[in-house]
């Protein structure tokens, strides 16, 4: 596993490169949000993030990401939910997580909005889109968002933030492009309806400067902050 001080140096260098994406499409650095990709890999892993300056991770797996927050003691952590979700796991994302970026369907909606505690604030949300129409993918089509957007907005125990993608694998940088294109439109779009949408989740580590520079305010980074993930098995 990476030593504390790798992560730290590999957080300094992906700040450096987003900041340097924002600059290059006149954006403010400070819109855009890292989120540090933390699945499979150990808590120690997310304490020298945090020491390094990460506040915001994300975990894939319920399981794993449910142990590890209640494990966790350091301030000012917010967890995301970044990984495909079935109905059975929905009380306990509901009951751990900040954030959950992969809403597809009104059936986890009203789930995650009726198992949400009460004593905890609304439980932020994206809807994700394939925007590739890739059949590996998960996600609403493009011309399906509106439609549950309206309904998820009326579920007060969620709060809906906005949308995610995650395009298909091996595209060429103009394909892309595209893509990220269309995801900066549809966010506009939703913003109109939804003021309060403030939140475009995407990029990853090979493609997230083409995604700030279509308008991206959320990337989401693994192996650029902890190296290479841990052989499972």
């Amino acid at each position: 596993m990476s030593s504390p001080s790798e992560i730290a140096q590999r957080w300094q260098q992906l700040n450096s490169t987003v900041a340097a994406a924002a600059r290059a499409s006149d954006r403010d650095p400070q819109d855009i949000r890292i989120l540090a990709v933390s699945k499979t890999f150990p808590l120690t892993a997310v304490e020298a993030a945090w020491a390094a300056g990460a506040r915001h991770f994300g975990e894939n797996y319920v399981q794993e990401g449910v142990a590890k927050i209640a494990a966790c003691t350091l301030a000012d952590v917010v967890w995301h939910y970044i990984g495909p979700l079935q109905s059975n796991k929905t009380r306990q994302v509901a009951s751990h997580f900040d954030w959950v970026h992969t809403i597809d369907r009104l059936k986890i909606a009203r789930r995650l909005h009726e198992q949400r505690p009460a004593e905890l604030p609304p439980l932020a949300v994206c809807l994700q889109v394939n925007i590739s129409a890739d059949p590996n993918k998960a996600g609403l089509a493009p011309d399906a968002v509106a439609a549950l957007a309206e309904e998820v907005a009326t579920l007060d125990r969620l709060q809906l933030r906005g949308l995610m993608t995650i395009p298909a694998a091996d595209q060429s940088a103009a394909a892309l492009q595209q893509d990220f294109a269309r995801m900066a439109e549809l966010f506009r779009q939703l913003q109109t309806e939804h003021p309060q949408v403030d939140t475009l989740s995407m990029g990853m580590s090979d493609d997230l400067t083409l995604a700030i520079a279509a308008g991206s305010t959320c990337i989401r980074v693994g192996r650029g902050i902890f190296g290479d993930r841990p052989r499972q098995g």
